[in-house]
């Protein structure tokens, strides 16, 4: 423990469990977690790099939220597997608040990045005679371009908050990475503006916002659904956007569960944060190309053209 008004100048990360026992477990459960999401959104983003039948807004998008999945999972993961084959489970003090800086930027980004889709959704079954016209490469790259300088720029002042604390509580970060949360729990200075700041913008910036886009979006397309006068034209509609609604319908379920809710425990909290980054980017290339005809067609080609080159050599 550290005492009060000390300079902390590294933390202990306690991880999911501090069982002596479990740490294999843990250790090899995140390990295939990790390296099936990596897999799985490489695959997804270079399937949509290699095939021009996928160069179309909603892959484009797509293409994006598999690097935000990539890379959160990577910037949170690889504590868990550093800590068990090094045996050290401290961090430094700046790259802890480097990787609170990366792990909120990244889950900004990905919602925004979800919200931009499910508009695309809507231009595409609502609009479909002018979607290539009002989707273009254009307004797409601006888009993307916006949502990844919102996510990076929405989580400053936080930061700015966090790297003012004058003293705290404890070394010891009851979690598996470094998040603002647990952070926030072992500091002994005023962090009533940091709480403050953090419902305020959690329910405008996150909730409100993306949210609000999301739900107007799904209400019309699932209006402008019911008004298709054939069963097989309504569930074509509803095929085109179903794999993005359980991926939004997951992520904010656990985000809401793990930040709006009060009282919540630390088990929770960290297993919440566990689906969050490990388990909702496994699973989000599974549900975009078991349920994607287009992605599995794309896979074909490109598996069927290696093999032809194999067989040329």
């Amino acid at each position: 423990m550290i005492a009060n008004h000390t300079v902390v100048i590294y933390f202990k990360i306690k991880g999911i469990s501090e069982s002596p026992e479990l740490q294999v477990p843990i250790f090899l459960l995140v390990l295939l977690m990790y390296l099936l999401t990596l897999a799985g959104n490489m695959m997804i983003f270079l399937l949509i790099c290699m095939d021009h039948h996928l160069h179309t807004p909603m892959y484009f998008f797509l293409a994006n939220l598999s690097v935000v999945d990539i890379s959160s999972s990577t910037v949170t993961l690889h504590r868990i597997l550093v800590n068990f084959i090094t045996k050290d489970n401290t961090v430094g003090y700046n790259a802890c608040m480097i990787q609170c800086h990366l792990f909120g930027s990244l889950s900004g980004h990905e919602l925004f990045i979800l919200t931009a889709m499910s508009c695309d959704r809507y231009v595409a079954i609502c609009k479909p005679l002018n979607y290539y016209l009002i989707m273009s490469f254009r307004t797409c790259g601006v888009l993307a371009l916006f949502c990844w300088l919102l996510g990076f720029i929405q989580i400053i002042p936080y930061c700015v908050i966090i790297l003012n604390i004058s003293c705290y509580l404890s070394n010891e970060i009851d979690h598996f990475f470094c998040d603002l949360l647990p952070v926030m729990k072992i500091a002994c200075s005023d962090i009533s503006v940091l709480e403050a700041l953090s419902y305020i913008q959690g329910i405008l910036m996150f909730f409100i916002m993306p949210f609000s886009l999301t739900f107007i979006s799904y209400l019309l397309i699932i209006i402008t659904i019911l008004k298709i006068p054939s069963n097989i034209g309504r569930r074509k509609a509803f095929y085109t956007c179903s794999s993005h609604l359980t991926v939004v319908i997951l992520l904010y379920i656990t985000l809401i569960s793990q930040y709006l809710i009060l009282n919540r425990t630390f088990v929770f909290t960290k297993l919440l944060s566990l689906f969050n980054t490990a388990i909702v980017p496994m699973l989000n290339p599974i549900l975009y190309s078991l349920k994607n005809r287009d992605v599995k067609s794309a896979f074909r080609r490109n598996l069927d053209r290696i093999n032809e080159n194999v067989r040329k050599m």
